[in-house]
């Protein structure tokens, strides 16, 4: 029973994750596709835009930062509680010697990022501002 959930998370599922995504992007494209012959069949035009891609608009300067700054309080407050939580001895779960590992490298990459906001924030206060003066 202890391997069993090891395998599930790293094998099952990632795998159903990528089937359903695919399976989701499959079925757009058919649907697509059969409105599309259906109305070739019945000599209607259909508007372009319909069957492009849909894809997301491009996010802001700021936008970014402000999700590497939210990135970078998570990862590093994960990495606390980590470290919190074997420095105190909390349940069993908490006791293996990989705990203080993946914390101290938690809060190494949320270091990194708080180091990468603050620096994008000031290598690109120009473009910001000048986004923000378009907008």
């Amino acid at each position: 029973m202890e391997i069993v959930v090891p395998i599930f998370v790293c094998v099952v599922l990632p795998v159903a994750i990528v089937l359903i995504v695919g399976l989701t992007k499959q079925n757009a494209t058919n649907r697509k596709a059969e409105i599309m012959l259906k109305a070739i069949e019945s000599g209607v035009q259909l508007d372009p835009e319909f069957f492009k891609s849909e894809s997301r608009k491009p996010k802001s300067i700021k936008e970014e930062l402000v999700e590497k700054l939210s990135g970078a309080c998570i990862v590093s407050l994960m990495g606390a509680a980590f470290l919190i939580l074997w420095l105190i001895g909390s349940p069993a779960f908490f006791m293996s010697n990989m705990m203080p590992v993946a914390g101290a490298v938690m809060v190494a990459v949320g270091i990194g990022l708080f180091i990468s906001y603050f620096v994008g924030k000031k290598m690109l206060a120009k473009e910001i501002e000048a986004e923000e003066n378009a907008l």
